[in-house]
């Protein structure tokens, strides 16, 4: 007897999306390009894969509350995001980091 789930029983895959990451992040995570494809739906999951591959990237771009930190911008499609906002397949995702100065 196949034991295996109906198609529309499976969860679906995860599609993954391009993130681009600022150099002055990178730079703190030995290894960790500026380019990356991680399976994600929102930017929290992709946070979340962030942190899965390198240990301590969301303490650099999340607060306690969790929200994406104040010095920090992640922008999809032209548009600022928040953690809740969702990905389409193949999106490309830009983490910056605000620049100040005087």
């Amino acid at each position: 007897m196949d034991n295996t789930p109906a198609p529309e029983a499976r969860p679906a895959a995860v599609a993954a999306v391009v993130v681009r990451l600022p150099g002055v992040l990178v730079d703190l995570f030995p290894g960790a390009p500026r380019r990356v494809e991680v399976p994600a739906a929102t930017v929290r999951d992709m946070v979340d894969q962030l942190d899965k591959s390198w240990p301590g990237m969301r303490d650099r771009l999340c607060d306690s509350r969790p929200a994406i930190r104040k010095h920090i911008n992640v922008f999809v499609e032209g548009e600022r995001a928040t953690l809740k906002t969702k990905l389409k397949p193949g999106v490309e995702v830009f983490v910056l980091t605000a620049i100040s100065g005087g």
